[in-house]
């Protein structure tokens, strides 16, 4: 016999399945980002990604899922985990997932995953790449501009050829505005550890401020905001990377290199949402504004309109072909 208890459970549960199923129709897309070491709010490179994640999210109305790598040994667990859950594109940011993507990524032949920083060619892999020697070139000019000492220096995360073509670059800036200046160079280490380490970024940067730098370019993660933090207490000038890092000491900081990884992310999952995703190489440089240099009310004070003209011509230049930054990786070594 049917009652109207049995109806009313009854109707219950098909409202229930029928939310459920919705629901799963809505996340038929779920897209996904594994942060690298640094943590995802480093202020700088896992910290730009996150920003783009969230622009999708606001946007789209997506939620995406994360995980931030902590050591090593989890990557290839953490990538085989996310897309063992149902992920349909993966981000994995930084060079050091290569290896673990290039298993993983031919375990889920029908998943896409995006590579930030390295190169995987595989079917189901679009790699991003960046131009950093052209951004560094030009916040290279900016430090050679605004030094009054006619010494400058580069503090690196952990030393890779990726790190040295920040490096390389720099110096081919500085030494375009003044041939004779010196540019001071310290790497953090050779681990991971050298991306989480913002006591020894300002002690780097200290060194080099007493050796009469007056200006510090800081490419190391999280590393860097001790070297921010160390031109501050000094009053001494620096320069962030990857996210825009002015408004972290206003006045103090003359620039940031602009990496745009932010972009690179929305790019992917919004592209893979609507089915133009497509794997290979993406190189981004100037021309494609996937890098370039922060000016903002923050700096504004510290760049004069002459040196912002001369760094506008020289980005147009770069552009056109005319000037030709040499990328360390290319040639594995530095002109200067």
């Amino acid at each position: 016999m049917i009652t109207r208890r049995h109806c009313a459970v009854t109707a219950l549960l098909a409202a229930g399945v029928l939310a459920q199923g919705q629901w799963a129709a809505a996340q038929e897309f779920v897209p996904a980002v594994v942060f690298d070491m640094g943590g995802k709010f480093d202020k700088s490179f896992n910290e730009a990604a996150y920003n783009g994640a969230e622009k999708f999210k606001k946007d789209s109305g997506i939620a995406y899922r994360d995980f931030e790598v902590t050591n090593e040994a989890q990557r290839e667990q953490a990538l085989r985990n996310t897309a063992r859950r149902g992920a349909s594109i993966i981000i994995a940011m930084g060079f050091a997932q290569a290896t673990p993507l290039l298993t993983v990524a031919k375990e889920f032949p029908t998943i896409k995953f995006t590579i930030i920083d390295a190169e995987v060619d595989l079917p189901n892999v679009q790699s991003v790449k960046f131009k950093e020697e052209e951004g560094s070139y030009l916040v290279g000019m900016l430090a050679a501009l605004s030094s009054k000492t006619g010494k400058v220096g580069f503090v690196g995360g952990m030393d890779i050829p990726l790190i040295r073509a920040f490096a390389c670059g720099y110096g081919q800036g500085a030494k375009a505005v003044n041939a004779k200046v010196e540019v001071f160079q310290n790497m953090t280490g050779t681990t991971p550890a050298a991306w989480n380490d913002p006591t020894k970024g300002g002690e780097l940067a200290r060194s080099q401020f007493d050796r009469g730098a007056d200006v510090v370019y800081a490419a190391a993660g999280a590393t860097g905001l001790g070297v921010l933090q160390a031109a501050k207490d000094l009053g001494k000038l620096s320069i962030g990377v990857d996210s825009n890092q002015n408004h972290l000491h206003p006045g103090s900081v003359l620039t940031s290199m602009t990496k745009r990884v932010d972009v690179a992310v929305y790019d992917a999952f919004k592209t893979a949402k609507d089915g133009s995703w497509k794997p290979g190489l993406k190189v981004l440089g100037l021309a494609e504004q996937g890098v370039g240099w922060a000016l903002d009310d923050n700096n504004r004070k510290l760049v004069s309109a002459d040196a912002e003209a001369k760094l506008k011509a020289a980005e147009a230049d770069i552009k056109a072909g005319k000037i030709k930054v040499v990328d360390y990786r290319a040639a594995n070594s530095c002109p200067n």
